[in-house]
């Protein structure tokens, strides 16, 4: 088994981990309704993606 030489300090492993943190999605509007969504996802209001007909929402329970 791999150990460690020596003790790791809490400082070193900080510094190694300020690269790790949450990154907010990125947000586009709809080209078909204009609606606020995530990219590289349907529209949840039109169904739309990428100015295509990709889900019915006609019959969605409300």
């Amino acid at each position: 088994m791999a150990n460690p030489r020596s003790k790791m300090s809490k400082t070193r492993r900080d510094k190694r981990r300020t690269h790790y943190k949450a990154v907010a999605p990125t947000l586009t509007k709809c080209s078909n309704c204009g609606a606020t969504i995530q990219m590289h996802h349907v529209c949840p209001e039109c169904g739309y993606y990428r100015g295509q007909q990709a889900v019915s929402t006609e019959n969605v329970a409300q």
